[in-house]
């Protein structure tokens, strides 16, 4: 099984109602990283982490999860 993971960070921002600065004054994390997590393919962990605590959500809830069709070779 292969999955597709999408961060979706600024749509859980919005949700909230937060901005960059109030994210990261809470967080810990640099706003330009918070401003570039969903462009980015690769996150520090302790950055996802620490971003799930200050919204109160769960890691899971910063990515777009899917399963992606897996392309038969015969």
């Amino acid at each position: 099984m292969k999955l597709k993971v999408t961060p979706r960070l600024n749509a859980v921002m919005k949700e909230k109602g937060w901005t960059q600065v109030r994210l990261s004054e809470a967080s810990g994390v640099t706003q330009g990283s918070i401003s570039r997590f969903d462009k980015n393919g690769r996150h520090e962990d302790w950055q996802v982490f620490s971003i799930a605590k200050a919204l109160g959500v769960k890691v899971e809830e910063l990515f777009e999860i899917e399963e992606a069709a897996e392309e038969d070779a015969e």
